[in-house]
């Protein structure tokens, strides 16, 4: 919550801000880093022992800890500094190698997306469950385009077309945890990227579990986190994404 606030305080400053740019086309602000000190200060004040995995600031804490936070303190950077009010906080917490708690936030609409393993998903207070879509003709799909990896430009292209002859629209909004989310309650019935970071995807990918949908990588299995590749979707929309997808993975695209 005090790294919502710290978005919400300098949105109105946008012009001051100091960015800079990690990667081409992938940028960072004084914003980011403020909310990333903040979650940080938290978590490491109340559990000094554990470790943290972060966008911005890499890793800090015990590494031989059994408890491993994984933090984006600010997805959808680009969305934020142009005043797109669509970007979050997305945390999550891993013992011993499983996610069992994530949390995404969403300051403008605060909205509070969490999960916690075995015991499902809760936008604010209210239990939320995945599309009961069962097939891809009405389907709206949510995307991102492969920024940091724009040599697969072609073939992401090509997964984009399979699907825009096949589904009701897609949507590209800037922040695949957000985008996770929303699979999660319902409002996308289903959610493909390529190339994505642990930290943009392991908040979701629990919050998506626990509310009956399915978390894959581009083989149909689950080694997403490593190979960056992402489909979630309820289970019967599931195959028919894998089909608009596994034909277009060329070489260098991991499963």
């Amino acid at each position: 919550m005090q790294a919502g606030e710290i978005m919400r305080r300098e949105q109105n400053r946008l012009h001051q801000l100091k960015i800079s740019e990690k990667a081409p086309n992938d940028f960072v602000s004084n914003v980011d880093l403020a909310c990333e000190a903040s979650i940080k200060r938290c978590i490491l004040d109340m559990y000094p022992g554990h470790f943290i995995v972060a966008e911005e600031g890499g890793q800090e804490g015990n590494p031989d800890s059994d408890y491993h936070w994984i933090i984006d303190p600010l997805d959808g950077t680009s969305n934020y500094l142009h005043g797109i009010p669509h970007f979050a906080v997305s945390i999550a917490l891993q013992i011993r190698g499983r996610i069992v708690h994530g949390v995404i936030y969403d300051p403008v609409r605060e909205e509070l997306f969490t999960a916690t393993r075995g015991e499902g998903a809760l936008l604010n207070d209210r239990r939320i469950r995945c599309s009961a879509r069962t097939n891809l003709k009405n389907a709206l799909i949510g995307t991102g385009f492969p920024f940091r990896k724009r040599r697969f430009m072609p073939a992401y292209q090509a997964m984009f077309n399979s699907f825009f002859e096949q589904c009701e629209d897609l949507r590209r909004t800037g922040s695949a945890s957000l985008d996770l989310a929303y699979v999660a309650a319902g409002r996308l019935d289903g959610f493909f990227e390529i190339g994505l970071q642990p930290w943009d995807m392991a908040a979701g990918a629990l919050i998506v579990r626990e509310a009956g949908g399915v978390i894959v990588d581009f083989a149909g299995e689950n080694d997403y986190l490593d190979t960056g590749n992402v489909i979630a979707a309820p289970f019967k929309i599931l195959p028919s994404m894998l089909k608009m997808i596994q034909p277009h993975c060329v070489a260098g695209i991991k499963k």
